[in-house]
């Protein structure tokens, strides 16, 4: 059975990118009792969880993101995220990061509607 936050067009992802890790986690985890598992693959990234279940994720603002403020970014689902891409494009919609990959995750970008509001789309390597 495919789980249901991993189908086409399902929010599925939610993520902070901060300026100060170390404060989002303290605050994160005294508002809403997370508790938080620190990785660090490619890049440092921490996982919030809620009684075990991955909750969200929290990252300190990539250099391609200099000087934006820290945000809460949300992924949507899509079943191929190339294609997607070219149909927000096709919609008045666009391209705001070309698609690459999250090592053992899946394959995203990010993408901005008409009006500018940002997206970041996902198609997961293992739909399970």
């Amino acid at each position: 059975m495919i789980n249901p936050m991993k189908q086409h067009g399902a929010f599925s992802w939610n993520e902070l990118m901060t300026t100060d890790i170390d404060g989002a986690k303290s605050f994160y985890s005294e508002m809403f009792n997370w508790q938080l598992e620190d990785f660090d693959k490619e890049m440092p990234y921490t996982l919030a969880r809620i009684e075990g279940q991955d909750a969200a994720g929290m990252m300190s603002m990539p250099p391609e993101a200099a000087g934006m403020p820290p945000m809460w970014g949300a992924y949507v689902t899509v079943d191929d995220v190339e294609t997607s891409a070219k149909q927000a494009v096709s919609l008045g919609g666009k391209v705001l990061l070309e698609a690459r990959d999250i090592p053992d995750i899946g394959r995203f970008c990010v993408i901005s509607d008409p009006q500018g509001a940002a997206l970041t789309i996902i198609t997961y390597f293992d739909k399970s």
